[in-house]
């Protein structure tokens, strides 16, 4: 029987509903939902991501990882919410890590991502900085909107940086057959991000 939720959540009212989750009673996750989701949302994910697309997609993979474990939870004197506090702190320490590594890859994938900038150069000015962080997100939309085989040979070969060698032997194919792979994910995110950006067919990097 779904309870009126808390103005504020107190212990005992997080601790009834992660008992009746763990009895299988679906209604109790989106009464802990409606009331944790925007505290999260708005006091750990916007202050640390500072953008509201990464952080809702932070917010998901938080609530999907306590879907994950609620079963073996035990809220005792820690709330339920600094557990989901701290795992969405950790997601978005991995997000700025990965948005790092994005960023240093971007020179490798210029050629790709080129009508994306502004102006060909980089001065280092706010603006610039700005534009990649951009990039940076669109390029991240794009791979994921890829075939899962094309995407990972995207993140090993500019990414992760990893010989092509390398790139083969983890992707369990001969070199050759690695080649004509990531010419294939190269076509394949350059026709993604034509579709998403609205880019010429035309322009070439």
């Amino acid at each position: 029987m779904p309870e009126p939720a808390p103005a504020t959540p107190d212990l005992s009212w997080e601790r009834r509903c992660l008992r009746r989750m763990q009895r299988g009673e679906r209604t109790a996750f989106g009464e802990l939902y409606r009331v944790l989701a925007p505290k999260l949302y708005c006091e750990v994910l916007m202050p640390k991501l500072g953008h509201a697309q990464l952080a809702e997609d932070a917010l998901v993979d938080t609530f999907a990882k306590f879907l994950e474990h609620h079963a073996r939870l035990e809220v005792r004197e820690q709330s339920l919410m600094s557990w989901l506090a701290r795992a969405a702190g950790n997601k978005a320490n991995d997000m700025h890590r990965k948005r790092a590594r994005l960023l240093r890859s971007l020179a490798s994938f210029e050629s790709l991502v080129s009508p994306l900038a502004a102006s060909p150069t980089t001065d280092g000015t706010f603006e610039d900085r700005e534009r990649r962080e951009l990039a940076a997100l669109q390029v991240m939309r794009t791979l994921a909107a890829l075939n899962p085989r094309d995407r990972r040979a995207l993140e090993l070969r500019f990414f992760e940086e990893q010989p092509r060698e390398r790139c083969a032997e983890l992707l369990e194919v001969q070199l050759g057959t690695f080649d004509v792979l990531l010419l294939r994910a190269l076509r394949a995110f350059r026709s993604e991000w034509e579709h998403s950006t609205g880019a010429e067919e035309g322009d070439e990097p």
